[in-house]
């Protein structure tokens, strides 16, 4: 890899997520890199842990750091704010909008790593009633309807209002899925039960869908069981074998193995099932005219580079490789990987060769003190599962300061019954939608008129 003399080596990083991340600081000590990251939102998202914050347990700030103050020390980076648009693999420049202006940046060497977002399976409606689980703006509308719902059920004036409100259906039984349904079980039981006059939320019916005929299918028959089982002395009502077929304001219907469509009452409804990889999948690969899989993700050499464009990486979620799974350590060993491999090209070292992932396990809470763990050939469920799930995710939250206000929250949580947010405003549920209105205005404008309103 050849760089023309005076000029250090420009790499363009899109996303701040583990894969942008983790590979920009794998470059840090190089003097001869500059690295621009472009991301759509201006902090780092531990998105492992949103449900703790759609729960109260945690603040967006815990598991949301500023990107910036995360890479303010690393002189050879730069942040860019804004929405990619366009990638160019010919001119070797990628295109970012952020309110009207847009920016063009240059690169030797591309690292793309934006992610996936959340899939509907084809009707993208349902998100307006049920909203999945993939940024800070999803998490606080679900913490504002999830809290909202008993204060609407404390108003309610009929037994079918109470049981409406206090109904709450989760759609997924991922790791997502079980661990959102398992806290929401315990939201009701622990924190609010003395709370409330004229309701009981302990009477709250926690609902639990899949399509699959079992719950946390990747951890194999055993860990399911034991998370299904500690679901259900929660009072996790777990249904599985059903498809969801409809979702509107008051409740959604669902089809079971026979067909048989049953319809739930409920105003809060979650969905955790299914991702769909960034849209920037499809642009490269129209123009590598490499291929895609049914979710969107690119079929990647085993160096994790397109084919005919050896200066542009793929990591993470957006990749479709030897199987491997949509979890944070396939981000960052693969972003790290293709750090490493541009160090060693300008160095002029060999190739590393093909990427091979290791496995670091998988793991799931399902309620205070319990967890699952699948880890090489153990597999452990319980409270040591729950200590291993701990400190896991205590070690990759960025920052000294989130590890010790985290912990803090979590012993207000997990010793006592208490949650340290619990603040549900209108902005948090209509906030999202009102953004994605102006969002859409903002785009259909012309520039010049945009530039005229500033």
């Amino acid at each position: 890899m050849t760089t023309p003399l005076n000029r250090k080596h420009r790499i363009v990083v899109i996303g701040s997520g583990f894969g942008g991340l983790f590979g920009t600081q794998a470059l840090k000590r190089r003097d001869d890199v500059e690295i621009t990251l472009v991301a759509r939102t201006a902090h780092h998202l531990f998105q492992p842990l949103l449900y703790q914050v759609a729960t109260g347990i945690l603040s967006e700030g815990e598991i949301a750091p500023s990107t910036r103050e995360v890479l303010a020390k690393q002189k050879n980076a730069r942040v860019i704010l804004g929405e990619v648009t366009d990638v160019d693999l010919t001119a070797r420049t990628v295109t970012s909008e952020l309110l009207g202006t847009t920016t063009v940046t240059e690169y030797d060497s591309l690292l793309v790593a934006a992610g996936a977002g959340q899939s509907w399976f084809g009707h993208d409606e349902f998100a307006e009633y049920a909203p999945g689980m993939k940024s800070v703006d999803d998490a606080l509308e679900l913490r504002g309807r999830i809290f909202g719902a008993f204060e609407l059920a404390e108003l309610a004036t009929s037994e079918e209002d109470v049981r409406r409100a206090l109904t709450f259906v989760v759609v997924g039984a991922g790791p997502t899925g079980v661990e959102m349904a398992g806290q929401i079980a315990e939201l009701a039981r622990r924190t609010l039960r003395h709370d409330f006059r004229r309701i009981d939320p302990t009477q709250a019916h926690v609902i639990l869908l899949d399509a699959a005929d079992t719950i946390l299918p990747s951890f194999g028959e055993r860990l399911g069981g034991a998370a299904r089982k500690r679901l259900q002395e929660l009072g996790v009502d777990v249904r599985t074998g059903a498809m969801v077929t409809g979702v509107d304001e008051d409740g959604l219907t669902y089809k079971d193995r026979q067909d048989h469509v049953t319809r739930i009452e409920t105003l809060t409804k979650v969905w955790a099932a299914g991702v769909q990889a960034s849209p920037l999948g499809k642009q490269l690969a129209e123009q590598s005219g490499v291929e895609l899989d049914r979710a969107g993700r690119v079929k990647v050499q085993d160096d994790l580079t397109l084919p005919g464009h050896p200066e542009v990486f793929v990591v993470g979620d957006m990749i479709a490789l030897k199987d491997l799974p949509g979890v944070a350590q396939v981000a960052i060993q693969g972003a790290r990987f293709a750090a490493k491999e541009i160090a060693h090209r300008l160095d002029g070292k060999p190739s590393q060769g093909e990427f091979e992932y290791f496995d670091k396990g998988s793991m799931a809470t399902v309620s205070r003190f319990s967890a699952v763990a699948s880890i090489g050939r153990l597999r452990f469920h319980g409270f040591l599962a729950w200590l291993l799930w701990l400190g896991v995710h205590l070690v990759y939250i960025i920052g000294f300061k989130n590890r010790i206000t985290t912990l803090l929250h979590w012993a207000v949580s997990f010793l006592g019954r208490g949650r340290a947010e619990r603040v549900a405003t209108h902005q948090q549920v209509f906030g999202r939608r009102a953004m994605l209105q102006v969002g859409d205005e903002l785009r259909s404008t012309p520039k010049d008129e945009l530039r005229d309103a500033g």
